[in-house]
């Protein structure tokens, strides 16, 4: 028995001294690392790290941690697969400067949602050009090739996936969508976000752009944990066209942007973006048009929104904004004030506005 003990006892003391010894291993490593990385801050401009390139305007670049997001039946998925076949085409959108696409990019889309043949028409519709890097990662066929189901919440096929980008030089990784694709991930939990964050700093790091199409809550902000957005570069929120009604085999709607680090708010102008398939070849017709924040103001009175606070959260701008947007609209003569709350004039109330002028 003593014997025993006495085995266990050298057996924990030279556990103990393998730990130290790795322990101590890493500390010169990391002491060799900080030694080659700490540098004055003239010295900076020295390190031969590239610039990012950009990828579309100057609000896309490489590497960039992007968010579509927007209720269900919105147009997430026309609008990433979208910007997925004009990055492989390497083809801009005519007339609109702050959606130039920089040259063609490889492009992997991972779809855990739609049907197959879904995505098969949606593809076929939204080709213009030959896109030879444009690839898909399809969650059906995975499943009738391989009997597997992907789920990027396990670490094992986060690295599988990163190492398929770095070998297939992906630029810009596509993921369809966040619930979907992270099974057992709860959406609230900040810290649930830590089993997914190193993984896409590791794709940053090798300037892979991720985008992730998201949904939105009933508040129309992106839903679960405000923790994702910390490390977004920009976020683009899709809602629905007050009074457009559906658009058969298609989406309409408002894009705006609610962040972005890389540009300046006039290089990320609010669009209203329309899709519609047509007949015969099916191929979509795309078109867009710039919304003033003066549309946006109107559209969201004529909803029902009647205070500042309210349609400054709408809009994503300052209750100073929505104030200079009132008082023009009351000088056009369609608006009118109740206290804290704005309402549309009557058109008796327009008449005798007109009248007094």
């Amino acid at each position: 028995m003593k014997t025993m003990e006495a085995r266990a006892a050298v057996d924990s003391i030279l556990k103990d001294e393998q730990r130290r010894s790795v322990v101590d291993g890493l500390r010169v490593k990391w002491a060799g690392n900080f030694e080659k990385a700490i540098r004055s801050a003239g010295s900076l401009a020295g390190i031969a790290v590239a610039p990012r390139e950009p990828i579309i305007g100057n609000w896309f670049k490489q590497g960039d941690l992007g968010f579509i997001c927007g209720p269900r039946g919105a147009g997430k998925t026309w609008m990433a697969m979208f910007l997925g076949r004009k990055c492989a085409e390497g083809a801009s959108l005519g007339g609109l400067a702050e959606w130039n696409v920089h040259g063609p990019r490889r492009v992997l889309y991972v779809d855990g949602e739609m049907a197959m043949d879904a995505i098969r028409e949606r593809d076929a519709a939204l080709t213009v050009g030959p896109a030879p890097g444009m690839y898909y990662l399809q969650h059906e066929a995975l499943f009738h090739l391989t009997g597997d189901v992907l789920n990027l919440a396990e670490p094992e096929a986060q690295g599988a996936l990163l190492d398929r980008c770095l070998r297939d030089r992906i630029d810009i990784l596509i993921l369809d969508n966040l619930s979907c694709l992270f099974s057992g991930l709860r959406e609230n939990d900040a810290d649930a976000w830590e089993r997914v964050l190193p993984w896409l700093l590791d794709l940053r790091r090798n300037r892979v752009a991720v985008i992730f199409i998201a949904h939105a809550g009933r508040n129309g902000y992106m839903r679960g944990t405000s923790r994702r957005e910390d490390a977004a570069f920009w976020i683009i929120n899709l809602s629905e066209v007050p009074g457009a009604g559906d658009v058969p085999h298609g989406a309409r709607f408002i894009a705006q942007f609610t962040k972005n680090r890389n540009a300046i708010g006039a290089e990320c102008p609010t669009l209203e973006w329309t899709f519609v398939k047509g007949p015969g070849n099916g191929k979509a017709q795309v078109t867009w048009k710039k919304v003033s924040n003066a549309v946006l103001f109107r559209q969201c009175v004529e909803s029902g929104l009647t205070s500042g606070m309210d349609i400054a959260r709408e809009l994503r701008v300052s209750r100073g904004q929505v104030s200079k947007l009132a008082t023009n609209a009351m000088n056009e003569g369609w608006l009118k004030k109740d206290g804290r709350h704005y309402a549309l004039k009557t058109a008796a109330e327009k008449e005798l506005n007109e009248m007094f002028r």
